[in-house]
């Protein structure tokens, strides 16, 4: 049985996440506590305890969802997890970052740093206000791009951010564009749509800013080769040395989460029959249950799941 690890990306967060890993298992404390360590505050405290409104704030948000990830990530490796038996990993959004850091692509420290200051650089690439992004359900990527080509959407305004699943599919970028072609979509297909709760138009052209912003800083950060292979967002390429890297992650700021296609090519390049979420949250299980129905799929996210993932993983 082949398996893959997913990571969760901005979302999925939420109070409390990580803090019974915490609890339980050493290995948690300490990545808590590196993180701490490289952002100088205790970032921590607010992701156990504190307001969900500034936990959702995206420079908070961002490190914070990779530290229970790389927590429960630790957990299990300090558990007997034998990496072998993992053919390949992928992140969503920022959760590409997490798949890096468990990789061994980037070590903890770096990965929470660059995490705080790319969440800063795309909150400040779009005054607040000026953009949005709104979930279209029950459609296609290929639907809803076909669409925006007929209503003659301005593309360095609109675009596809998230293509997550069969059944559900993200755009953003600035207000009038988005809430024009939201009311063109109504009127021929009548989908329900879900404006989501973000302070910016997240993987749409308005990121160029952050983007050139995030070319300059992750030219500074120490890559390594992966241990395990991970797919990227960008272009589904499979990293399996850094030649590309940076291009491709300064890429994947203004460029469509593939996730959907990301997932098919676990299947059809690698055989993976096994999806395990390793992070906070079942937002990426459901997307897997709708795009590939008769696979294996596995949160991992607390203290009482990591014995029964850790059988299922090493068998």
């Amino acid at each position: 049985m082949k398996k893959a690890f997913l990571f969760p990306g901005q979302g999925s967060q939420f109070i409390g996440m990580g803090q019974e890993l915490a609890g339980q298992f050493e290995a948690a404390r300490d990545v808590f506590s590196e993180v701490d360590d490289a952002l100088g505050e205790k970032l921590s405290e607010l992701i156990f305890q504190g307001d969900i409104k500034k936990l959702t704030l995206t420079k908070n948000a961002q490190p914070a969802i990779m530290a229970v990830s790389l927590a429960v990530f630790r957990v299990l490796s300090s558990n007997g997890l034998d990496m072998k038996s993992i053919d390949i990993f992928a992140g969503h959004s920022l959760g590409e970052y997490s798949a890096l850091c468990a990789s061994g692509v980037m070590s903890l420290r770096d990965t929470s740093i660059i995490l705080r200051k790319r969440g800063l650089a795309m909150q400040e690439a779009v005054p607040e206000g000026q953009g949005s992004m709104v979930a279209v359900i029950g459609m296609t990527n290929e639907s809803v791009s076909e669409l925006m080509a007929i209503s003659k959407c301005d593309s360095q305004l609109i675009q596809v951010a998230n293509d997550n699943d069969p059944s559900q599919v993200v755009i953003s970028g600035e207000n009038q564009e988005v809430q024009n072609f939201i009311a063109f979509l109504k009127e021929k297909k009548s989908k329900r749509t879900i404006d989501l709760p973000v302070s910016a138009p997240f993987h749409s052209p308005l990121m160029k800013h952050a983007a050139l912003a995030m070319e300059t800083e992750l030219k500074k950060v120490k890559f390594s080769s992966p241990i395990v292979p991970i797919i990227q967002n960008v272009d589904l390429s499979v990293l399996k040395s850094t030649n590309g890297l940076v291009e491709r992650l300064v890429q994947q700021i203004c460029g469509t989460v593939r996730w959907r296609e990301s997932l098919t090519k676990m299947v059809d390049a690698f055989g993976v029959s096994a999806f395990f979420e390793i992070g906070p949250g079942k937002v990426l299980a459901g997307t897997v249950k709708r795009t590939i129905p008769n696979s294996k799929v596995i949160s991992v996210g607390l203290a009482s799941q990591i014995d029964e993932a850790l059988e299922i993983i090493n068998e």
